[in-house]
C-alpha cells in the first residue's frame, strides 16, 4: 500500500487530453502564424484582382463589410451604452483602420504588394523605437532608413506618391497599434475592434454606393474582393488568437517580420510582381531592423519584470494576474 502511494507520488502524470510538450505547443504556434501570414498576403493579391473594376477602395470597402460581418456578432459592443471616454479611441481606431487600409490598396495598385507590405511594417517598427534613446535602438532605425533607401532605389521613374502613400499607411499602422492599447483598456473582450470595423466601414459607405449604381459589385471582381475580406480578417483574427496561446507575446511580434516576404511570393504568384534584387536586400533590412526591435523591446520590458520582481508571473493562457486573466490582456492587444 505504502509503496504504491509512493510511486503514484513520484511518478510523472501523464498527458492527458492528447497534450504535448512546449515544443510541440510552439511548433503550432509557428504553423499557425505562417498559415495566417499567408491567408493574409494572398487574400491581398486576390483582392488586388478586383481593383480594375472595383478599384482599392470597392474592395476595401468589402473588406471592412466582412470584417464587421464577423466581429460585431461575436463581440455584441453596447454601442448605445458607451460613454464618451469609450467613444473616442473607438472612433480615432476606425478613422486609422479605413486609412490604413485604403493606403495599403492603394500603395499595391500603384507600387506592387511586397514593397507596399514592406514599408506598412515600418509602423510597428517605428511603435517600437518609440521613447528609446538606447544606442541599439538607434542603430536599428538607421538599418530601417537605410533600408528603405535600397529598397526604393530612388529614381526619376519611381512612384513617390506610392512610396509616399505606403509611408502613410505606415503610420496609420503605428496609430492603430497605440490606439488599440487604449481601446482595449476602455472595453472588455473584443467591443473595440467591432465597433472599430463600423465605424471603418462607415468611411466606405460614398464608394459603395457608387459602384453599386455603377453596376460594379457583380461577377467575379465581387468574389475576389469578399475572398479578400474572409482571407484577410476572418482567417488570421482567428489564427493569431489560436497562435497567442502557443507562443509568447514578444515571439508573435517578432515572426510578423514574415509577412513582406510572403507579400513579395503573393505578388510573384498572383499579381506577376517578380522583385529585382536591391528590392529583396531593402526589404531584408527593413524585416531585420524591425524583427531586432520588437525582440529588444521584449528583453527590455523582461528586465524590467525582473528588477519588478515580476519574473515569476505566469504567461499561460488563463492564469490569473492582478484580478485579470492573462487570456484577457492578450485580447485587449
Amino acid at each position: 500500500m505504502d509503496t504504491s502511494l509512493r510511486q503514484r507520488r513520484t511518478t510523472a502524470p501523464a498527458p492527458r487530453d492528447g497534450r504535448r510538450g512546449p515544443s510541440s505547443s510552439v511548433l503550432r504556434g509557428v504553423l499557425t502564424m505562417t498559415a495566417s501570414g499567408a491567408s493574409n498576403q494572398f487574400g491581398a493579391g486576390i483582392g488586388a484582382l478586383a481593383f480594375p473594376v472595383l478599384e482599392p477602395a470597392g474592395v476595401v470597402a468589402v473588406r471592412q463589410l466582412v470584417a464587421a460581418a464577423v466581429l460585431v456578432p461575436v463581440a455584441r459592443p453596447p454601442l448605445h451604452r458607451f460613454s464618451r471616454a469609450q467613444w473616442w479611441p473607438v472612433l480615432l481606431l476606425g478613422a486609422a483602420t479605413a486609412l490604413m487600409n485604403i493606403c495599403l490598396y492603394v500603395a499595391i495598385d500603384r507600387i506592387g504588394l511586397g514593397l507596399a507590405v514592406t514599408l506598412e511594417f515600418l509602423g510597428p517598427l517605428a511603435v517600437a523605437l518609440m521613447g528609446s534613446r538606447s544606442r541599439r535602438d538607434l542603430v536599428c532605425g538607421l538599418v530601417a532608413g537605410i533600408g528603405v533607401y535600397v529598397l526604393v532605389m530612388p529614381a526619376p521613374s519611381s512612384d513617390f506618391a506610392g512610396i509616399a502613400i505606403g509611408i502613410t499607411g505606415a503610420a496609420c499602422w503605428a496609430a492603430y497599434i497605440l490606439l488599440n492599447r487604449v481601446a482595449g483598456q476602455r472595453l472588455p473582450g473584443l467591443q473595440a475592434p467591432a465597433a472599430a470595423a463600423v465605424v471603418s466601414l462607415a468611411f466606405y459607405v460614398p464608394a459603395v454606393v457608387v459602384l453599386v449604381l455603377q453596376g460594379a459589385f457583380s461577377g467575379p471582381w465581387l468574389l475576389y474582393a469578399a475572398a479578400a475580406g474572409i482571407l484577410c480578417s476572418v482567417v488570421p483574427y482567428t489564427a493569431d488568437l489560436m497562435a497567442l496561446r502557443h507562443v509568447p507575446a514578444a515571439f508573435f511580434g517578432v515572426f510578423m517580420s514574415i509577412n513582406p516576404i510572403l507579400a513579395a511570393l503573393s505578388g510573384t504568384l498572383v499579381l506577376g510582381q517578380v522583385l529585382v534584387l536591391h528590392e529583396w536586400l531593402g526589404m531584408g533590412m527593413i524585416i531585420a531592423a524591425n524583427s531586432a526591435a520588437i525582440w529588444l523591446a521584449g528583453r527590455e520590458r523582461a528586465a524590467v519584470g525582473r528588477r519588478s520582481g515580476l519574473a515569476a508571473v505566469p504567461t499561460r493562457p488563463g492564469v490569473r494576474v492582478s484580478g485579470r486573466t492573462e487570456r484577457s490582456r492578450s485580447a485587449q492587444r
